[in-house]
């Protein structure tokens, strides 16, 4: 079975996402079987923060006594034959937040996208929170753009995994996102902080809930329609 949760946004130094992650856990621990399992941490859209992983590090080793490994590619050249072997062993992958675009165009520029695609195709279950969450979707509403009109966000055609239009932090960006939706689609999520969706095999299944609420937007004779999933 083939699985991604996406996460609208949320703090992983003050543990906000929490709930998340020990689901998030539990799925790695199921997928590793007998032996303990490994977490893979991307943190590409945040320019492979060091300390970002360290956080990650702390919560799922700490926490959920979950080994932990990172892929970075952004200041050093790739050792295919090692990023490869790091992919292998994982159990979850889990994508950190950042500059979305930034990120899908670097993962197709040094050869990461096939690797994380093939894992997700072996039934390693694919995480992410903001940047990392949002980029599976087809249409996605990013502030990772630079618009000439000034705007601080726009939509950007994302990898097109899961059929569907995302906003991530929809508690901050809902009054922008509820009007491009509205003008331009038919139907859309918005995942607020501190909440998720689980989709398995392309398809949604449910919500996961740190605190926050997903919505699904709907647009019908010019009008839009929200209810909380």
């Amino acid at each position: 079975m083939k699985r991604i949760i996406a996460i609208g946004g949320g703090e992983l130094r003050e543990r906000t996402t929490l709930k998340i992650d020990e689901y998030l856990a539990t799925l790695a621990k199921a997928h590793a079987g007998d032996k303990r399992a490994c977490a893979l941490f991307i943190p590409t859209a945040s320019h492979d923060f060091m300390p970002y992983y360290n956080t990650f590090h702390k919560v799922y080793t700490g926490g959920f006594d979950i080994k932990t490994d990172v892929a970075l590619t952004v200041f050093k050249d790739v050792d295919m034959e090692k990023m490869v072997a790091k992919f292998q062993k994982a159990d979850l992958i889990y994508v950190g937040g950042g500059d979305t675009v930034f990120m899908i165009e670097h993962w197709k520029k040094v050869g990461l996208l096939p690797l994380i695609e093939d894992a997700y195709e072996r039934g390693v279950p694919i995480a992410g929170l903001s940047a990392g969450g949002i980029c599976w979707f087809s249409d996605i509403y990013t502030d990772s753009l630079k618009t000439e009109d000034g705007n601080k966000y726009a939509m950007f055609k994302g990898l097109g995994w899961l059929d569907g239009v995302v906003s991530p932090h929809y508690n901050e960006r809902r009054a922008d996102f509820d009007e491009i939706v509205q003008k331009n689609f038919d139907i859309a999520y918005g995942i607020e902080n501190d909440s998720a969706m689980l989709f398995e095999d392309g398809k949604f299944i449910k919500t996961l809930s740190s605190g926050g609420g997903v919505y699904e937007l709907k647009t019908e004779n010019g009008s839009l329609k929200k209810q909380i999933l």
